[in-house]
């Protein structure tokens, strides 16, 4: 997921896209093909070749080839744009993709395993991790504070965790 389709814009086919990507200007580069989906990860339009595209304000405004009007655009407000990812820059080091999270390992600084990330849950907070534990699942948020290594070859996670989280 690389954005999220805001509104149409104007007469002429372009509409306002939210970057969820840290590098919008390649991601949504002319030429460069996507796809749009609707919140359940179904795809409902695409492969769709962008036309044209530029910032706007804190969004970006783009066309898609073969889309020349806003009524045919008008039906995917707030829908998910979606790139292929072998197409994306890959993740640097103690980055990951949120899709790849499920499945991590969970352990606290000392080594201790703590559980495995069952599913990735994005909320208005910002990202939320279910975590299998030895005794019952718990919600840990994906932040700084709490998530202290991205171990993406070894699909793990050490985590400091606060006091009475998992108890």
């Amino acid at each position: 997921m690389v954005g999220r389709l805001r509104k149409p814009h104007g007469l002429k086919g372009d509409c306002a896209v939210f970057p969820l990507t840290d590098d919008p200007a390649a991601v949504f580069a002319p030429g460069r093909t996507v796809w749009v989906a609707n919140v359940g990860g179904d795809v409902v339009a695409g492969p769709l070749e962008i036309a044209r595209s530029r910032v706007y304000h804190r969004e970006w405004l783009m066309a898609f080839r073969g889309y020349p009007d806003r009524n045919a655009i008008e039906g995917w407000h707030d829908r998910l744009v979606l790139a292929d990812a072998d197409t994306l820059a890959p993740p640097g080091p103690g980055e990951v993709y949120l899709h790849e999270l499920a499945g991590f390992a969970v352990i606290g600084p000392d080594g201790t395993a703590l559980g495995v990330v069952s599913q990735v849950d994005e909320v208005p907070s910002g990202v939320m991790l279910e975590v299998q534990g030895k005794r019952r699942e718990f919600l840990l948020p994906f932040r700084k504070e709490f998530v202290v290594e991205v171990d993406r070859t070894g699909r793990r996670l050490v985590v400091a965790l606060p006091e009475g989280l998992i108890e």
